[in-house]
């Protein structure tokens, strides 16, 4: 089994729902199960995962095996491979402090390791249990005895997973760079622990960037589920071909390939990319997304793709063509003309250079001032896109549209 545990506070970022998506890849070429990790509150994940497309098929909170939790910390502390640690907040404090000012990294003492069992019974100070530092050289140059119960008993995040891993059968993790300090110490608590499977752990660098944007705010601005997961995969993987769907990377994804180096967040390219998936995109399926469930209109809201790029920004420029239109004085005669020869027309025009030749014989007006009317009748806008792509979108509205 994979899983998947956000390793930020707070919403999902776009390095969270990376790891996701590739651990959510990797289980699927493995035919493993595929979990996730959260805390008690988060309603957030499972949902944005979900609209993902990334199916699991189990939830882990982070509560759930407290009890376990708190058994394996007892076992530890049974054949003395964890300490009850007494030592106060502020004491800490001021041995990082003395670290600090003599350029060393802080590393816990062991001040508390070897304590008199009666010290320990007797002590009525609140305490945390630290595990003992690994006795291998090298790796306790790496950390020290760290903490895996806190005062109120409950699990570090470090603690947490390499019981949880060890439940689950985990096999395979892919996770940020950044956490392989506590990886090694998952390992270390497991093996403590005496279980004896080993966890292959990838490392994929991170996405780097002033603010990076959650995901929710990605989606709000208009981004397609299917375009984000394509640049996310992209900012780790080299592939042909640049438009892909979440089916094709679980086809041609290879861990072994990955980019070792860091990408800082390109929203250009998320644009071009979420632009790309928008084309793609059946007429009607896109008109659902601008508030309408009508062919016509999807095509029309394509035509707007080499001006804007995302859903939101499509529908900032369909709404318009529903609305009382803004006519410039200079051209409100006229309109007003337009509107009037179309209302007694009742004929039907399949073409635009049918409807226009029939305006501009009743009218007297040239092409070019013709044209600015119909711009305006036709989008609410003197920037519309070719007139006769637009008209053969909107011909059918033409009766409602010279209503407003």
């Amino acid at each position: 089994m994979l899983r998947y545990a956000p390793d930020s506070q707070g919403e999902m970022n776009i390095n969270d729902l990376r790891t996701a998506l590739l651990n959510y890849i990797v289980s699927k070429q493995r035919d493993e199960n595929f979990a996730i990790v959260i805390d008690d509150e988060d309603r957030q994940s499972p949902e944005l995962l979900t609209l993902f497309s990334l199916e699991y098929s189990q939830i882990i909170s982070k509560s759930q095996n407290a009890r376990f939790h708190a058994a394996m910390a007892l076992q530890l502390l049974h054949e003395k491979k964890a300490f009850n640690c007494f030592c106060s907040d502020e004491w800490i404090e001021k041995k990082r402090q003395e670290a600090h000012e003599a350029g060393k990294p802080y590393m816990y003492d062991d001040a508390c390791a070897n304590l008199p069992a009666e010290l320990v019974i007797d002590n009525e100070h609140p305490f945390v249990v630290r595990i003992k530092r690994p006795e291998s050289s090298n790796d306790s140059n790496s950390f020290d005895s760290f903490i895996i119960l806190n005062r109120d008993k409950t699990s570090t995040p470090d603690f947490a997973a390499a019981v949880d891993d060890m439940l689950s059968d985990i096999s395979f993790v892919i996770t940020d760079e950044k956490n392989k300090i506590n990886t090694l110490k998952q390992e270390h608590i497991r093996k403590q622990l005496g279980y004896n499977k080993t966890i292959e752990y990838v490392y994929i660098p991170e996405i780097t960037g002033e603010e990076l944007p959650t995901i929710t705010s990605l989606l709000e601005e208009g981004f397609l589920p299917e375009a984000i997961s394509n640049y996310l995969v992209s900012t780790v993987f080299e592939v042909d071909k640049e438009i892909f769907t979440l089916d094709d990377a679980i086809e041609f994804f290879d861990i072994d390939s990955i980019s070792k180096s860091s990408e800082k967040f390109d929203k250009e390219q998320l644009k071009k990319i979420n632009r790309e998936h928008l084309r793609k995109m059946s007429n009607k399926e896109l008109s659902r997304y601008v508030g309408f469930a009508d062919a016509d209109i999807g095509g029309l809201a394509k035509l707007y793709l080499d001006k804007v790029s995302t859903t939101k920004e499509l529908k900032e420029k369909i709404k318009p063509v529903f609305e009382t239109r803004e006519v410039p004085q200079k051209l409100a005669k006229h309109y007003k003309e337009v509107t009037q020869v179309i209302k007694e027309d009742e004929s039907h025009y399949d073409t635009y250079d049918a409807f226009a030749n029939m305006l501009e014989q009743r009218t007297g007006l040239e092409e070019s001032e013709l044209a600015k009317i119909m711009s305006i009748l036709l989008t609410n806008s003197q920037d519309a896109p070719e007139l006769p792509e637009v008209y053969k979108h909107l011909k059918n509205y033409i009766g409602e549209i010279i209503k407003k």
